[in-house]
């Protein structure tokens, strides 16, 4: 068997796939959109699609193609003939990816699509018994890794095998790429029925912030289309290369700084990954290099990277200085998301690049896009996410304010293997609940927080977290800043403040953080309790989401602690 048997839901008796035989073989990619666009890529030139500096080469489309059918063609030969089975009846068999974004990630991604298979990335940061955990709960039959997580997937392999009587094995992905390049006539698109654009693609485990981590299942057709989606509104092309440098088991990892530039024609360079202590230095030297279009990040990147741009770049001398102004403004577009952005990191970002301003987006792992800010953005309110992206429904729960629920052709087909969990995640007109609070003024939306942590309740106000933080880290001292309602039975909650001061500042008392913030919020907003926390304490998940409800409990126990201030 050399690719998975084509599948349909609705096929005709006298269908001529019913009476010639299965259109397969080595150099045969499986029918569907997503593998005929990059084959066609492949013809028009010898572009690249990816660079990865880490391991030292560079790819173009045809080279791509000729490694994924590699890796597919092995990882064919290495599943059990019950497994290959399931394939081809178009059954769901999950395979994991265990390791960083990259060319081998890339590589290993569309030889599992190849195969007919769900990809599930996992994040290599897990422990053993965290991965262990995951590739139970997907029922995964192999892990493919890559060279720099071979060690730790055979690990996971033994210690699976310890503990279960599954055939699931661990597949090195190093040894299956660089292989010399096919001409792109001899690979071949198979005769055979579409994939069923309705089955599985991938699985996505969402962060964990206010929950246990779900595994959210995408659809082949909602995650070709939303990549189309992200390309139009970007207007990306064959002369674009985002620096790509979020984690790859995300949703935003995949969806939006991977497969739109590819679908594009054009290059993904793989970077430096997310983390709490990336290298802003390293970044601002990468962009000086240039040849970039895009970049792909979120909030903390952004405040990290305009505070070593203040602190080590802006008192350089005229003629270097120029020269990293110039790194910031040859970007097209800076896509930011995944938390609020602070207004003031926004109107600096702005200046800096001429008033271009930071392109906000609004979605989730389970909605994909929902608001878009354009690329040539001019009249976008301050502080809007944008409007609603094409062929999406949207409604809010109050009217012009209120929880987002939506309706979108890119929604997640369910929460894996939980079916009560995907029942309960809509509302009874079939809307997902996203557990979002937004406001509408005309067609722009702005983010107000999350529905259980973003909420606070006192003395009869309904307050937004957000609005608090967005004026406290407009100022000078305060570096990052979490706020919380923590209970009181007088008031029902009281305003609580964690913060992060700047370098250069020591101390922050509760008078004086009232008296900065009391011009520009009322007194029912202005924080009662403060605790000044240090680098590093406002935890935050791969993606920059502050781990807030974990946090409020540990930061403000109900018993009190000495560091904070009433």
């Amino acid at each position: 068997m050399s690719g998975p048997e084509s599948i349909s839901t609705m096929v005709d008796g006298d269908d001529r796939t019913c009476f010639v035989p299965k259109h397969q073989g080595l150099n045969v990619l499986p029918n569907s959109p997503l593998f005929s666009r990059i084959l066609r890529l492949a013809h028009q030139s010898e572009r690249i699609a990816i660079k990865d500096p880490t391991a030292g080469f560079a790819a173009s489309y045809i080279q791509l193609l000729t490694d994924v059918l590699h890796l597919r063609n092995h990882l064919e030969k290495s599943l059990d003939y019950s497994i290959l089975e399931h394939l081809g009846k178009g059954e769901e068999v999950f395979v994991t990816i265990l390791g960083e974004g990259g060319y081998e990630f890339t590589v290993a991604f569309f030889a599992i699509m190849a195969v007919g298979a769900v990809v599930v990335p996992l994040s290599p940061s897990l422990s053993l018994e965290e991965l262990r955990n995951r590739v139970k709960r997907c029922r995964s039959v192999a892990t493919l890794t890559t060279s720099t997580r071979t060690a730790l997937g055979r690990e996971l392999e033994e210690y699976i095998a310890i503990s279960s009587t599954s055939t699931f094995r661990c597949i090195d992905i190093g040894p299956h790429i660089n292989r010399p390049p096919l001409l792109p006539r001899e690979i071949i698109i198979s005769s055979d029925l579409q994939l069923d654009s309705n089955g599985s693609s991938f699985v996505i485990f969402t962060s964990g912030t206010t929950g246990q981590p779900k595994g959210v299942v995408k659809r082949r057709a909602a995650v070709y289309n939303a990549a189309l989606a992200v390309a139009d509104n970007y207007q990306l092309g064959e002369n674009d290369t985002v620096l790509h440098i979020t984690p790859i088991n995300h949703a935003s990892g995949i969806g939006l700084a991977l497969l739109p530039f590819l679908l594009s024609g054009g290059c993904v360079e793989f970077q430096i990954e997310c983390s709490e202590a990336f290298d802003a230095g390293r970044l601002w030297e990468r962009w000086r290099e240039g040849g970039l279009t895009f970049f792909s990040g979120v909030p903390n990147i952004y405040n990290t990277m305009m505070e070593y741009f203040e602190k080590h770049i802006s008192s350089l001398p005229a003629e270097q200085l120029k020269g990293y102004i110039a790194a910031a403004n040859q970007f097209r577009g800076m896509l930011c998301g995944t938390s609020a952005l602070a207004q003031q990191l926004q109107q600096k970002w702005t200046e800096l690049r001429g008033g271009r301003m930071l392109l906000t987006r609004y979605g989730g792992t389970e909605s994909s896009a929902v608001f878009k800010v354009p690329l040539h953005a001019a009249d976008v309110p301050e502080g809007s996410v944008g409007e609603i992206v094409p062929g999406v429904d949207v409604k809010l729960s109050d009217g012009d304010k209120g929880e987002v629920f939506i309706k979108s052709p890119n929604m997640f087909s369910k929460y894996l293997f939980d079916p009560e969990a995907t029942a309960n995640a809509h509302d009874k007109y079939g809307y997902f609940k996203t557990g979002d609070l937004a406001r509408r003024e005309g067609k722009y939306y702005f983010i107000l927080g999350r529905a259980d942590v973003d909420i606070i309740k006192s003395g009869g106000h309904i307050i937004y977290t957000l609005d608090i933080e967005k004026e406290i880290l407009g100022l000078d001292y305060v570096s990052e800043v979490m706020v919380v309602g923590v209970e009181n039975g007088e008031l029902g909650q009281r305003v609580a403040a964690a913060v992060v001061l700047t370098g250069n500042t020591t101390s922050l008392t509760l008078a004086n953080l009232r008296k900065d913030l009391s011009p520009i919020l009322p007194d029912y907003k202005l924080p009662t309790y403060l605790r000044i926390v240090g680098k590093g304490e406002l935890r935050k998940t791969a993606m920059g989401k502050v781990l807030k409800k974990a946090l409020a409990g540990e930061l403000f126990p109900p018993h009190g602690h000495s560091d904070i201030q009433i």
